[in-house]
């Protein structure tokens, strides 16, 4: 029988004082297969999250949106996604047969997420299949309530650019955020026989403010959570990363490529109210993608988990 965790989330669990819990229930959580709510859930969608690495081992955190509807099951251990990167995201080049991939599938206004890694099963005109190694949902806490709708007209796209180092306005568009998604890897991420040795896409919120931006270096603070450490598991053997950043507003993009690492004590994880550790970025480059999401979003209402939480002094 194949690991649930691998060795990366298995560290950060014993840190945490929450193995022994995890080894039991780790494996009747996540599933080889989703459930029919899972299912149904992708199905409804208006756009899901994914995570890819590249042919240099960098990991991407991407966007794909359609109509609802866009994202099928055929069977309990397979999704069918109708569409296409958009121009000039790395997804495009990454979604090779047989590759690493996650996904994560949230509704913000519902505050619902479920999450899969797998295998890409095959590309066809206008999309690709993803085979599911493992599968299972997540708690709402931290995610901003706000609805996104997609439209056919998101407006004009304008060129991609390449940014050897954040910008002014990138840094501004970080440092009002209050969500953003990261990709992480394990290094063998492609095993199909080991699930667990996979790619992952995740959701992290706060308060608007929560990501310091210093330069090229990003802090955040990991509030407390459901104890798979899928994301910090994945740093600790393998720190590159990438991050996506939305702009609501405007459907611009910002996907950043990182190096992550995770400060578990210390003065600046004490001073955060909320905090249980820290994890830092330090970014190496970033492709920032105007207008080019074609969604529109209402307004956000913060979770209320995050009352509990403080800001950076």
């Amino acid at each position: 029988m194949a690991a649930t965790f691998h060795d990366g989330e298995v560290a950060l669990q014993e840190r945490a004082g929450s193995r022994a819990k995890l080894a039991e229930i780790g494996p009747r959580v996540i599933r080889d297969h989703m459930p029919d709510q899972h299912r149904d859930f992708f199905a409804q969608l208006p756009f899901i999250l994914v995570g890819t690495v590249d042919v240099r081992g960098q990991p991407w955190a991407s966007v794909l949106a359609g109509e609802p509807g866009f994202v099928t099951s055929p069977d309990p251990r397979r999704l069918a996604v109708a569409a296409r990167p958009l121009a000039h995201d790395p997804l495009a080049a990454n979604l090779a047969e047989g590759a690493a991939i996650g996904l994560l599938g949230i509704e913000p206004h519902t505050r619902r997420r479920n999450r899969l890694n797998g295998w890409v099963a095959g590309r066809r005109e206008g999309g690709f299949d993803v085979e599911v190694g493992q599968s299972f949902g997540n708690c709402p806490k931290y995610i901003q309530a706000r609805r996104a709708n997609f439209t056919s007209a998101p407006g004009e796209a304008r060129p991609a650019q390449v940014l050897d180092t954040l910008d002014g306005p990138a840094r501004q568009l970080i440092a009002r955020a209050d969500t953003f998604f990261i990709a992480t890897s394990h290094p063998q991420a492609g095993r199909g026989d080991a699930p667990a040795f996979g790619v992952d896409v995740s959701h992290r919120g706060g308060k608007p403010g929560f990501v310091r931006v210093e330069g090229d270096v990003l802090t955040v603070p990991d509030f407390v959570g459901n104890a798979f450490f899928n994301t910090l598991g994945n740093l600790a053997v393998n720190p590159r990363c990438g991050l996506l950043f939305m702009d609501f507003d405007t459907g611009d993009l910002l996907q950043l490529a990182a190096r992550g690492e995770i400060i578990h004590e210390g003065p600046e994880v004490d001073a955060f109210q909320g905090a249980q550790r820290l994890m830092r970025f330090h970014v190496a480059s970033a492709l920032r993608l105007p207008a080019a999401l074609p969604l529109r979003w209402g307004r956000a209402e913060l979770s209320p988990v995050l009352e509990a939480t403080g800001a950076w002094r």
